[in-house]
């Protein structure tokens, strides 16, 4: 397995900026599980001072003596690990006058665990902080994957440490452009199989063994009983989730197509109240998203919902409802199912991808048109696959989206169709454009002549340059 930590170059920045400062430094970093939060500290850290420690859900009393033992050893003196601390309060005091102003990188992983276990640990930290920390070098990493806790417990102006962080980052998952180290050998049409079932996740993204083929990987680390990536989608609802059941069910529901609130209920049977409810849930989660008709004022009854997450996509449509047969071995038999309805699955996959890479491109100043906002576009009958739009100079670019090869029939075709369905979209425009991006297109060059936006992999395979970090 490559070492594999990859584009974190920004938020390694920031922790860098923040160490620097002379004073304390109080840092919230948060995201969704496996996203990285924990290596990232670590890879910061790394060549520093500091002290590691994950909080769990073990008795209070055992977790203050852990960390003791862990402050003794940063310290190399055992008899701070023979001191009588009754609380986190007298643990830090004891701590700075011990630590004699250095500077020191503390990290505590899973801080949502101790809030869960004791609900005014908020309020102790904020004392740790006023009374203890903020005059000294120390510079206190808090990281959470319960994004929903940190934003209301710790991030909250209501939270006692509201006014107290010093800096604050939400974790994202990694783009496709940035899968590449993982996976060295592997061609960006590849990459997006992968991107399609595994998303951005590391932890996920390096259960795949990029010596094999897409389709070994998906048998033998997803389809297979007892692996990591066959089991994890059920560990985060039992993890995250009260009611694991009811948010399955709507997570299969929208997995396998049912975007408005109408189609989710017929799916799953819920009760109004109880799906606006799970709903919510999912979203705070990361899991789903509620999007609206670009150019559209975003009323609840216009939107419709989607996988956020790509490997949950993937779980929920092939997996949970295939479980039966997976439990008795049969990967074969699945993997050749899911081979035949693959490259419809990666045509939404498709859509998520152009509009990051063209946001990567317009970054790069390398995009021959400039958008403000871009998304998807529906009314009635009509939809258009990205609309994006520059609203400065008030210009439109529509753009028809496939995971398909394409012929000069085919763009003559779409672009006519693509035309007639911009005539509905009701935005104040002063100019233009239409343009076709796919997997590949034939006629690319002639497209380009005639004035229209064309793009196909070779275009994006450039933009695959991302190296790990050391």
């Amino acid at each position: 397995m490559l070492q594999l930590f990859a584009d974190r170059e920004q938020e390694l920045q920031f922790l860098e900026n923040q160490y620097k400062t002379k004073t304390a430094q109080l840092v919230v970093i948060y995201g969704r599980r496996r996203v990285g939060k924990t290596e990232l500290s670590l890879q910061f850290s790394k060549n520093k001072s500091h002290i590691y420690f994950l909080a769990d859900r073990r008795p209070e009393t055992e977790l203050i003596h852990e960390l003791k033992q862990r402050m003794s050893s940063y310290l190399d003196d055992t008899s701070f690990a023979k001191l009588e601390t009754k609380d986190w309060i007298e643990l830090f005091q004891e701590f700075t006058k011990w630590n004699k102003n250095a500077h020191t990188t503390i990290i505590i992983d899973e801080f949502p665990t101790l809030i869960e276990a004791n609900h005014a640990t908020p309020s102790i930290f904020q004392k740790i902080w006023d009374q203890n920390l903020k005059n000294t070098r120390v510079m206190l990493i808090l990281l959470g994957s319960s994004v929903a806790m940190m934003e209301t417990e710790v991030l909250n102006y209501r939270s006692p440490l509201y006014g107290r962080r010093t800096g604050q980052w939400k974790l994202e998952p990694l783009k496709l452009v940035h899968l590449k180290p993982f996976f060295p050998e592997y061609d960006l049409e590849t990459l997006i199989h992968i991107y399609g079932c595994l998303g951005g996740i590391p932890a996920y993204l390096q259960k795949f063994d990029h010596q094999q083929s897409f389709w070994q990987n998906v048998e033998h680390k997803i389809l297979s009983k007892g692996e990591f990536l066959y089991e994890e989608a059920e560990f985060l609802l039992r993890e995250e989730l009260r009611e694991p059941r009811n948010y399955a069910s709507i997570l299969k529901a929208i997995a396998q197509g049912a975007l408005t609130y109408g189609e989710i209920l017929d799916q799953t049977g819920m009760d109004k109240g109880m799906l606006s409810k799970y709903a919510s849930v999912l979203e705070d989660l990361g899991f789903i998203k509620r999007v609206y008709p670009i150019g559209a004022k975003p009323k609840p009854r216009k939107g419709q919902y989607t996988m956020a997450d790509n490997y949950l996509a993937f779980w929920f449509k092939y997996i949970f409802p295939n479980k039966s047969e997976l439990e008795t071995g049969n990967t074969t038999h699945m993997l050749n199912r899911i081979r035949e309805d693959y490259n419809t699955h990666l045509g939404h996959v498709f859509e998520q991808v152009v509009q990051e890479i063209l946001m990567e491109l317009q970054r790069r100043k390398q995009l021959p048109f400039y958008f403000t906002t871009i998304g998807k576009w529906w009314f009635k009958t009509n939809e258009i696959d990205l609309v994006a739009l520059n609203e400065e100079t008030r210009t439109a670019t529509f753009l028809e989206i496939k995971w398909s090869t394409l012929n000069k029939q085919d763009t003559e075709r779409l672009l006519k169709n693509l035309k007639t369905k911009a005539s509905a979209f009701r935005w104040n425009r002063e100019k233009e454009d239409y343009g076709i991006i796919a997997k590949q297109i034939t006629e690319k060059q002639q497209l380009r002549n005639k004035g229209y936006v064309a793009f196909d992999l070779k275009d994006f395979e450039p933009l695959q340059t991302g190296r790990p970090n050391a």
